[in-house]
């Protein structure tokens, strides 16, 4: 078995880049109630919680109780994490470095094959 379910639920939001707040409007569950979940004291949620995360997610409660990445995803929205990491560093990236960046992808553009996009 993998981590714990504080644990798994703590990893998905940091890879999802979701904070707290943000679930708790998806799911209707309460900050506090959340907040238990992903304490020190890591309360387990009831099954309803549960299937309100995951779905909130686009995970498996299974791979929220296990940590087992067996289709994982639901969504295949973003399925490699070096994609998702790329698209959260591009966030903090300054207008002037937003400009550089397309200036750079547009030239890789001319060179990336066919079956890359």
């Amino acid at each position: 078995m993998g981590n714990s379910f504080r644990e798994n639920l703590r990893k998905e939001l940091d890879y999802q880049g979701i904070i707290v707040k943000e679930l708790s409007a998806r799911t209707g569950i309460p900050v506090a109630t959340l907040d238990c979940y992903l304490g020190t004291r890591a309360t387990m949620p009831s099954a309803d919680a549960a299937v309100k995360i995951a779905q909130a997610l686009e995970v498996s409660v299974e791979y929220l109780v296990t940590g087992e990445e067996k289709d994982r995803r639901k969504s295949q929205k973003y399925p490699d994490r070096d994609v998702w990491e790329i698209i959260c560093r591009l966030r903090n990236l300054s207008a002037q470095q937003c400009k550089a960046l397309l200036g750079l992808l547009k030239a890789f553009g001319d060179n990336i094959p066919a079956d890359a996009h």
